[in-house]
């Protein structure tokens, strides 16, 4: 179940990408399927662990090519990235900045690793679908690790902004998911019992496994409506010559930095307690 459009974010083979806050890997493996190189990061090492351990399980599965896979994950702090300015074409950060208090900080850092002319996605939880959440429940978004904040897109695309992207589209995702979480926030977010909740549950795993005809027509009417996540989509500027930070002829990219070549491996960093 993807939140991103990778057609609206260009992703292409070759493209070296970074999925941050990867979870367990969604946006990551279909990134590599693709043929992009990807680097999948994550602050939690179970999280990592799972990605590796699925990235070898789609090599045996033949959905990777063996020997031709660029793909790894790795443990790091969104606000201290371990890559080097202009590292990636492509980024992801799907729900993860409403999990960051200094967000605009982890933007700048995204906006670093970005080449010029490369292309972002950034979802968060939509506005609305998430103050019913918040009003219904503390226990949704009070507790460690949790949501911060509610974005409006017009605040999230400012400070987007404010770090040197400009926004060039937007849409919003997962229409039948926000009845679920409603649903969970009025009788517990740990009442996975509950018959409404587990019937609903039953449903979004049939969309998701078998994604009928149904369900796919009843979240694109939706998702408009209420879409549970909002996607962003941001570009770099290129750097212009004559300007400062431009020149007249670039510099050839370093071994290993060429198009479509693999990002150097990293070593796995501290993890931030934010």
């Amino acid at each position: 179940m993807l939140t991103v459009d990778y057609d609206r974010l260009g992703v292409r083979s070759g493209d070296r990408l970074l999925d941050l806050g990867c979870g367990f890997g969604r946006h990551a493996f279909e990134a590599a399927r693709r043929g992009a190189a990807v680097v999948a990061l994550d602050a939690g090492a179970d999280e990592v662990a799972g990605v590796r351990a699925t990235f070898g399980a789609m090599v045996d599965a033949g959905e990777l090519e063996a020997g031709g896979v660029r793909a790894g994950a790795v443990q790091g702090d969104a606000l201290h990235l371990p890559f080097p300015d202009g590292a990636f074409d492509r980024v992801i950060a799907s729900e993860v900045l409403e999990h960051i208090p200094d967000d605009t900080a982890a933007m700048a850092e995204l906006a670093r690793v970005l080449r010029p002319g490369g292309s972002m996605a950034v979802t968060v939880p939509r506005c609305g679908p998430e103050l019913v959440n918040w009003t219904l429940s503390d226990a949704y978004h009070d507790v460690p690790g949790g949501h911060v904040r509610i974005y409006r897109r017009g605040v999230l695309e400012r400070r987007l902004t404010s770090v040197g992207l400009a926004p060039v589209d937007h849409h919003h995702a997962h229409g039948l998911h926000s009845p679920y979480w409603w649903l969970k926030c009025l009788v517990g977010t740990t009442n996975d019992t509950n018959p409404l909740v587990a019937a609903y549950h039953r449903l979004l795993v049939w969309d998701i496994v078998k994604a009928p005809r149904l369900t796919r027509v009843a979240d694109r009417v939706l998702s408009p409506v209420m879409g549970k996540s909002l996607v962003v989509y941001v570009s770099k500027p290129e750097v212009e010559a004559g300007t400062p930070g431009g020149a007249a002829e670039p510099e050839p990219e370093p071994e290993g930095r060429r198009e479509g070549a693999p990002v150097a491996p990293v070593a796995p960093v501290k993890v931030s307690a934010a």
